[in-house]
């Protein structure tokens, strides 16, 4: 274009050449050459210098589109050029201009795209990374980066960053293959089981997808082991039942003490049957929230008193003494019913395993913006090996102690989880020797935050 406007600037010279030439030569046959000759020469230096101006602009013009491509080149999309003729230059200038425009407006909406796409996955509760056909790894999540202990090492093997080659395998596996695949990986160094899904990527590569299994699996497990713990702890009840009914039917009539001691034995079973049932129903309504809990301030002093008239009968009962060590005037927001029904599962289990001629002790003491409550036997203590899963249901320090004691393995459980939804906490603290003391403590009634019955 550039050459086709120069022959153009050229052409106007040679016509003003020509025409220079040609009055020339009419001057002279008439007699005026000289005066002919300055305007001839007047003429072509005009040309000239209009030519070179012309060139000049032109080649200005042509060296704005040149800077504008390397700009645009550069990657800077923003770049604008404005010619407002209406010739070659100016035309080639605007379809220049239309395309980096449009190129801005196609790399804006990939930008927004790419941003929207990273939003969605860091929002995603499953671990997601990005590996190319070489296994270096492009890109992860946030769920991803936080889950792996030594960080997400970008632009590397993906090696360095997930050690476990049930992982490596199945990924290696998507990319070679072109295909998904499922895995399900325990992942040692996290302490973790996933369901991993590796899906190839359509330039090479892989992006995997971690789904956590393991509060499923942990939930599960509890539901097998608590339907195996309720269908054992029925079983043995059951079974008594069943054994002593059969041999009253089978067992020829006259013998009157027998039969009572049969039915007798048939009933406290009967009875362990139906603790359990009734334990049961009360730790799941706890659990669930369906429990109703009706809170109100209540001092400290009028818990302990209230279970000290209703145990101390049954604990001189068992050749023991129920006292109140320390009390206290502050108050706590909580249900009187269901601290009445902690301090008689806690009291009740001092009872039981103190023994006969000692001591069990109640009380309350302040501490900061909570109230401590404990029950302290001086029985034979618990191994500190115990401690940690006293309050999980169904556990037993002394199993056939327990079950001769007609417990059902679930009143600590229940303990717990009152005290949670009261907004309070209790821990076991024993030594073998030394007795054993129950702590729970609640929120002051001027500390406690509202809870909902």
């Amino acid at each position: 274009m550039k050459t086709r406007i120069f022959f153009r600037l050229l052409w106007v010279l040679v016509l003003v050449i020509a025409a220079t030439a040609i009055a020339t030569d009419l001057a002279a046959r008439r007699g005026r050459e000289p005066f002919v000759l300055i305007g001839a020469g007047a003429g072509l230096v005009v040309a000239v210098m209009i030519a070179g101006i012309g060139a000049q602009s032109i080649g200005q013009r042509l060296q704005s589109i040149v800077d504008f491509a390397q700009r645009v080149a550069g990657g800077d999309l923003s770049a604008r050029i404005d010619q407002r003729s209406s010739d070659e230059i100016a035309t080639v200038a605007a379809f220049l201009d239309k395309t980096a425009r449009r190129l801005q407006h196609g790399f804006e909406e990939l930008e927004t795209s790419r941003k929207e796409l990273e939003t969605l996955l860091n929002s995603m509760q499953e671990a997601v990374i990005a590996v190319a056909a070489d296994g270096r790894v492009l890109w992860a999540n946030e769920r991803m980066i936080r889950l792996v202990p030594s960080g997400v090492r970008l632009e590397m093997p993906l090696a360095e960053t997930v050690r476990d080659p049930d992982f490596l395998r199945t990924v290696d596996l998507a990319a070679k293959t072109h295909t998904v695949q499922p895995a399900r990986v325990s992942w040692t160094a996290v302490g973790r089981a996933f369901k991993v899904t590796a899906a190839p990527m359509p330039g090479g590569g892989a992006v995997a997808v971690l789904h956590d299994l393991t509060d499923i699996e942990r939930v599960e497990k509890t539901r097998r082991d608590f339907i195996a713990n309720v269908s054992h702890e029925l079983r043995t009840p059951l079974t008594s039942i069943q054994g002593y009914a059969e041999t009253l039917l089978d067992a020829p009539p006259g013998d009157a003490a027998v039969t009572r001691e049969f039915l007798e034995i048939i009933r406290k079973n009967a009875a362990r049957m139906t603790r359990l049932t009734e334990d049961l129903l009360v730790l799941a309504r706890v659990e669930s929230g369906e429990q109703s809990f009706k809170f109100r301030p209540v001092s400290a002093d009028s818990l302990l008193q209230d279970a000290l008239q209703n145990f101390q009968e049954v604990a001189r009962a068992r050749g023991l003494e129920l006292e109140i060590e320390h009390s206290s005037s502050a108050a706590v927001n909580a249900d009187p019913d269901a601290i009445h029904q902690i301090f008689s599962n806690l009291i009740d289990n001092a009872i039981k395993y103190a023994g006969s001629g000692t001591h069990v002790w109640i009380g309350a003491r302040e501490a900061g913006q909570r109230l401590e409550f404990f029950v302290r036997d001086s029985g034979p203590g618990i191994a500190s090996e115990h401690l940690p899963r006293l309050f999980e249901r169904f556990y037993r320090v002394d199993k056939a102690r327990s079950r001769e004691s007609g417990g059902t393995g679930l009143g600590l459980a229940i303990v717990k989880h009152i005290i949670l939804v009261h907004g309070g906490n209790v821990r076991a603290e024993s030594e073998l020797g030394h007795g054993s003391e129950f702590v729970f403590s609640l929120p002051l009634a001027s500390a406690a935050v509202e809870v909902a019955s």
